[in-house]
């Protein structure tokens, strides 16, 4: 079905062919009331270029077929001095069959395009997977909004991977847009999906992730790509288990005390995570790390930071394409203001859920719903701990 079959649709069918069947009757409707010295019949002939663009191949067929027979009824219907004649019958008749190629060839770019769109889908499902419900012990909700609507997949990548040590989450943007972002942003979450659960410190999994980007470049410059330049701003948090009494449901492993309070946090030259909750809105710091591949121009990986995290709050993820969005006046978007303004109309806006719904709504009309940028919005918290019960005898 093409895009403009599923545009122009009346109960769920199609209503495609109206326009074009509709002007087919009022064409001959006004020639006959006009005098004869000013004929409109001829006029029938735009009637298959407009099922060109709106019909599929045979719906254009029948009203350029339909377009033939009502000039010539239409014309017959004249005195014979007041008759248009042969020359506007090939003028119609052509323009009919200009109609139907032309169709044709519009179906087939849709039919590409939609091709091409299920390829992207596919491409963008296989870099970000499918995250289930308290993956990990976290809440967790996101959104993917990429600038170019037709690609549909871009440099933004994001991830939860739970391990025996905890759960890592990791949001980050690659430098570039087209296939080689891609390229670059699936091999950091490999490398993240494996390290993150075998590597038993936050640290090594941010090593790893350095390494990755390096060795990413040097393939490329082997094969004779230009991604010399490569490089992600990235934000990796670990969140440690919680002790075994607080073991959500399906945890594993050695416990951490405290666990529920903290979490660690490596910046790789990223937007600080905010933390929201029902009391307010908090920026984490932003750390000294450059981004990811590029830790040899300054003094080596970034340390991770022990930070605050309580139950009950929400870290809210984002990438350039949130904090830098503009208006038309060129103000960039208000995210901390406006998520403190949700907050105080209604508390359950610090829910993952909400809060991304929330960000994306926001960003898009502060932005005229035009995106310089990919933009992902990620927002995690713990679940909370399962209350033991007791059963009674």
């Amino acid at each position: 079905m093409s895009t403009t079959h599923s545009l122009l649709r009346v109960r769920g069918r199609s209503a495609a062919w109206l326009p074009p069947v509709l002007l087919l009757a009022a064409i001959p409707a006004v020639d006959w009331l006009t005098r004869g010295d000013f004929r409109t019949i001829s006029w029938v002939v735009l009637v298959p270029g407009i099922a060109a663009a709106l019909c599929g191949l045979r719906g254009t067929v029948v009203i350029a077929l339909l377009a033939v027979l009502t000039y010539e009824l239409e014309d017959r219907a004249w005195p014979p001095q007041y008759r248009s004649g042969l020359p506007d019958f090939i003028l119609v008749v052509v323009g009919g069959a200009f109609a139907v190629v032309a169709c044709g060839v519009r179906l087939r770019g849709e039919r590409r395009m939609l091709h091409m769109q299920d390829v992207a889908d596919t491409t963008r499902r296989a870099v970000l997977r499918p995250l289930p419900a308290g993956f990990g012990g976290l809440d967790h909700a996101a959104v993917y909004l990429p600038a170019d609507s037709v690609a549909r997949v871009g440099g933004d990548f994001y991830d939860i991977q739970p391990g025996p040590r905890g759960t890592r989450v990791l949001l980050g943007d690659v430098q570039g847009k087209g296939l080689g972002a891609v390229a670059a942003a699936s091999g950091l979450l490999g490398t993240f999906r494996e390290a993150g659960y075998h590597e038993p410190r936050l640290a090594s999994v941010a090593a790893r992730l350095e390494a990755r980007m390096r060795r990413h470049v040097m393939y490329c410059a082997a094969i004779g790509r230009d991604d010399d330049e490569r490089f992600a701003t990235a934000v990796l948090v670990g969140f440690p288990r919680r002790a075994a009494r607080e073991e959500p449901p399906g945890g594993s492993a050695a416990a951490q005390p405290g666990g529920s309070s903290y979490v660690e946090v490596v910046n790789f030259g990223h937007e600080p995570p905010l933390v929201v909750s029902a009391d307010g809105v908090r920026a984490l710091p932003l750390g000294q790390g450059l981004p990811v591949g590029l830790a040899a121009l300054g003094e080596g990986l970034p340390p991770p930071m022990r930070l605050p995290l309580a139950d009950g709050e929400t870290l809210l993820l984002f990438t350039d394409g949130v904090s830098e969005a503009r208006d038309a006046a060129g103000e960039f978007f208000p995210l901390r203001e406006t998520v403190a303004r949700a907050l105080a109309e209604d508390p359950r806006a610090a829910e993952p859920g909400n809060l991304v719904r929330l960000v994306r709504d926001c960003t898009l009309r502060h932005s005229g719903g035009h995106l310089e940028d990919d933009t992902t919005i990620f927002a995690v918290r713990r679940r909370p701990p399962r209350v033991p019960t007791r059963s009674s005898r």
